[in-house]
């Protein structure tokens, strides 16, 4: 084994791994980043950029099907997967070849191939050694499946998902979380007759309760199918379909089953566990400062329990640099941590749930929902939906949950709300420009502040 050393080794070039990288480079340490694939990870070339760009190609669809009612003549001639996929693979290219040119100009050793975590500081790639005086692991995550549930086929994952040539006439969903609902709206958007399968009582089940309720009645409305409180069973696939089995003893036959009950932590066969980081059920665990338990190791990203977010993992990225480099960082607040769902309609918060507020402060919590209908662009959007404020007794909003077409694009107020501990008296004086969607933050705020002018109390 050869050394190469270095201030900082990365294993993993993902949100988490680049953003420590490049942050770590800026702040002049010398850095080698080692990635088995492509620099970017699961989030630019598997996940969040490519299944935002087939919502988008979805909301076009709609819009074509749907211009009538604005008084526009279009029609919906048809899906041509050929040019989605062109689409949606030159955005993943251009910012693609970005972060290369950003790699090359923070002078980073970038080494392509698959690492081992040597223990110590040290990762072995291929023959070579590279030795760091730190090392953050940042291995990210695979798509699960359930025991008994073999992927292939017509059995997919959302990867195989967003490579489909075809549109199906039917699709099953297994999980109605985040990747679920996701992938059911652009189907639905397509043309397909799709229904979401979900074990638990509600879609989007880390969302509040409310988020829930807008977000079913909205899928409703567009005939988009969903069973909760249903447990899967088993599926057989030939070669005309899939047939689905519930446990309630029902049938769902479709063209396609996606699997999406969420993700793994990508540990395995990477020697953590032979190296002594501490874990549990495969993640890596950490403290607040994203140390593990051995010295100078840290982990970032979705193999840290938590949110399985790429803008969590790239913050903690570069809390860990700043961290490495002395300058202290403070630690993230998982809670203002801001989530999207980038469905039709779109679900976004930060901060807590009504029922966690209710955990953490009691009862005397106050919570105020205001509905889109009353405004102005989001009647011109034709979207509904509603901003639910949570507030603390006798303290700050703690948290804010929205769901509409773009509320995505509102959770930028919303988490410096959060994060700055704004009371709504903070908030009321604020100027939104009308109209806008983000008069309904402001008229939520009014409102708890006790003056609403567009809500009758």
């Amino acid at each position: 084994m050869s050394d190469a050393e270095a201030d900082l080794v990365i294993l993993g070039g993902g949100s988490g791994g680049y953003a420590a990288a490049f942050r770590a480079a800026e702040l002049g340490l010398s850095v080698t980043l080692i990635e088995k694939d492509k620099l970017g990870g699961t989030c630019l070339h598997r996940g969040c950029i490519p299944t935002k760009a087939l919502l988008h190609a979805a909301e076009v669809a709609d819009s074509a099907r749907d211009g009538e009612q604005f008084g526009v003549k279009t029609a919906l001639e048809g899906v041509d997967m050929a040019g989605v996929h062109k689409y949606k693979d030159s955005v993943i290219t251009r910012l693609y070849k970005g972060l290369q040119g950003l790699a090359k100009a923070h002078k980073i050793n970038y080494v392509e191939g698959t690492g081992t975590f040597a223990g110590g500081t040290s990762v072995d790639v291929d023959g070579t050694r590279y030795t760091g005086k730190n090392v953050i692991l940042a291995t990210g995550s695979y798509s699960k499946s359930l025991p008994g549930l073999e992927l292939g086929g017509r059995i997919i994952a959302s990867e195989d998902a967003l490579k489909l040539d075809y549109v199906p006439k039917k699709a099953v969903v297994l999980g109605g979380g985040v990747i679920g609902v996701e992938f059911a709206s652009v189907w639905a958007s397509f043309g397909v007759d799709v229904t979401i399968v979900e074990a638990l009582p509600r879609l989007v089940p880390n969302e509040d309760e409310f988020a829930s309720k807008q977000l079913e009645r909205a899928f409703r409305r567009r005939k988009i199918g969903f069973k909760t409180g249903v447990k899967f069973t088993g599926a057989k696939q030939d070669d005309n379909g899939v047939s689905v089995s519930l446990e309630s003893g029902e049938t769902l036959e479709a063209d396609v089953l996606l699997v999406a009950v969420g993700r793994g932590p990508n540990t395995a066969g990477h020697g953590y566990d032979e190296a002594g980081v501490r874990m549990e059920r495969g993640f890596v665990l950490t403290d607040e400062r994203l140390r593990t338990n051995l010295p100078n190791v840290y982990a970032v990203g979705d193999i840290v329990p938590g949110l399985q977010l790429a803008h969590r993992g790239f913050q903690q990225g570069v809390f860990v640099a700043e961290e490495i480099a002395g300058l202290n960082p403070k630690p993230i607040d998982e809670a203002g941590i801001p989530r999207v769902t980038y469905s039709h309609p779109e679900v976004a918060s930060v901060g807590l749930t009504e029922s966690a507020a209710r955990e953490k402060y009691g009862s005397d919590i106050t919570t105020f929902t205001y509905d889109l209908a009353g405004n102005g662009k989001s009647q011109i959007l034709k979207t509904s939906g509603a901003v639910k404020l949570v507030k603390a007794p006798d303290g700050p909003v703690v948290g804010l949950h929205l769901v509409g077409d773009r509320v995505g694009e509102l959770i930028g107020e919303a988490q410096l709300i959060y994060n700055w501990e704004a009371f709504p008296e903070d908030v009321a004086p604020l100027i939104h420009a009308h109209p806008t969607q983000t008069e309904a933050l402001g008229e939520a705020h009014l409102a708890l502040a006790g003056k609403p002018l567009h809500v009758h109390g």
